[in-house]
């Protein structure tokens, strides 16, 4: 009997791993890729999976980095890229950074040769025709005009996004609660909310002058030619805003008014840096209007002078950048299929995930959902307790829907993290409790000891052997 085939659009790096994993479940695909009949402003070749920024994949370490973790949970599902990129590495520490024309030139070759893959060098200029009952978006951050027009037609005005401008993102558990508080302004209570929605870290007239004066001399990044510049007053970075006027900021995200300093309730905060609950899990929270275009040490280094954040773990900085990308929470269901057109799923960067190996990641995980979907057979979600769940659940309803702010889009693009995955408590040394770094590293143990026996546990793969004591 012949099977349909899935069509999927995009070579990058997450076409190319969800056309791999479908053709590896025994579906013929088909893999539409534009490049070299209509060219992008990042692209230098017609392989596919180029790597158009940097050659890293970053951490490989599995057991204390997200992404290292992802990075074995990928390993163990048989991912075209993790091999590629594993036979073409170049020596970058305890990173994995490959050679990019190998790399490329492997996957290229790969998916060339499978006898279930087609490749068709052709623009796809609108959303797939209906007879393509099994498709995959996967075009990445550099979408041509023409198909993210139909995206944002198909999908909303307010769906599509084509400027990331992103707040830093900070781990709730190193934040300095002896400093800052938690209230909402004039103790207000939204939708949901307690009237305690805000962490508020304050600042005396000192501080902040001095954070200003940082702001501005600040080294900044320059927009790529090809992004233009994307300002506008909805989301205009911190240190555009302070050069406006020292006061600027004090009137815009930083005033201080209806808020009172539970710790020193006498003393009026010249001003106030607040953070918002980014994630449902209340790991994550975000510095509130604080998009920049600080070059990423000296977001570090300036960010830390705010009291309450000296010790501040970041997940992720600030920026604003050209980024085509879905409010996927909104449109599309945990299998990353489009609510309002099942069997049309999207993957990679489109969906609002960050980096080369999360892309990856999620286009494996919509070739293997469009795959067994072809075949009939449910679509086995991976546990949220592994990388692959917590990116996952991410993407399609782990976010914060901002109530105070309409027309705000909550959801962001993010990396892999640990802010992602479900709590765990940090085990004990001979019964006393762990602080500090050593607090810290045995959670992160635990939570990856525990994602890759559900990892391998979801697949189908005996449990790992316990190392001799």
């Amino acid at each position: 009997m012949s099977i349909n085939p899935v069509h999927v659009i995009g070579g990058g790096l997450a076409g190319s791993e969800a056309a791999w994993q479908i053709a590896k479940a025994g579906v013929p695909v088909v893999l539409h890729e534009m490049r070299p009949v209509r060219g992008t402003d990042a692209h230098k070749t017609d392989g596919l999976a180029e790597l158009v920024c940097s050659n890293s994949f970053r951490s490989d370490d599995a057991e204390t980095n997200a992404v290292g973790l992802l990075h074995a949970e990928m390993r163990l599902a048989g991912s075209l890229i993790m091999s590629a990129g594993d036979a073409h590495q170049v020596p970058a520490g305890g990173a994995l950074a490959v050679d990019r024309d190998g790399f490329s030139d492997a996957v290229t070759k790969k998916i060339e040769a499978h006898p279930l893959i087609t490749i068709q060098r052709e623009e796809v200029p609108g959303l797939p025709p209906t007879e393509w009952d099994q498709a995959i978006i996967a075009t990445g951050p550099l979408t041509a005009p023409s198909l993210a027009q139909s995206i944002a037609e198909a999908t909303g005005a307010d769906a599509l996004a084509f400027f990331d401008a992103i707040a830093p993102i900070v781990h709730f558990d190193t934040i300095d609660m002896n400093i800052c508080w938690f209230q909402s302004r004039y103790d207000k209570v939204g939708p949901g909310g307690t009237g305690k929605d805000y962490i508020n870290c304050p600042m005396d007239k000192e501080q902040y002058l001095g954070f200003v004066a940082a702001l501005l001399e600040g080294q900044k990044t320059e927009f790529k030619q090809w992004e233009g510049t994307p300002y506008f007053d909805g989301c205009l970075p911190i240190e555009v805003m302070a050069e406006r006027g020292v006061e600027t900021l004090r009137y815009g995200p930083m005033k201080p008014m209806g808020l009172t300093n539970v710790h020193n309730p006498s003393v009026k905060a010249y001003a106030v840096v607040q953070l918002r609950q980014d994630n449902a899990l209340g790991t994550l929270y975000n510095m509130v209007g604080f998009q920049t275009k600080l070059k990423h040490a000296e977001q570090v280094r300036i960010f830390r002078t705010i009291p309450g954040l000296e010790n501040a773990e970041f997940v992720r900085l600030g920026g604003l950048h050209r980024n085509t990308y879905i409010n996927s929470p909104t449109l599309l269901d945990p299998s990353l299929q489009l609510k309002s057109r099942p069997g049309l799923r999207f993957a990679g960067q489109i969906t609002g995930c960050e980096g080369y190996v999360e892309s990856a990641a999620i286009g494996l995980l919509a070739g293997r959902f469009a795959a067994a979907e072809r075949l009939g057979q449910a679509a086995s979600r991976p546990p949220p307790t592994t990388a692959f769940g917590a990116l996952l659940n991410h993407i399609t309803g782990g976010h914060i829907v901002s109530d105070d702010e309409p027309g705000k889009r909550s959801f962001q693009p993010m990396n892999v993290n640990f802010g992602l995955f479900p709590p765990v408590e940090a085990p004990r040394n001979e019964g006393k409790r762990l602080r500090g770094k050593d607090k810290t590293v045995a959670k992160r143990h635990a939570i990856t000891s525990r994602a890759l026996a559900d990892c391998r546990q979801w697949l189908g793969l005996p449990a790992q052997a316990q190392a001799a004591e």
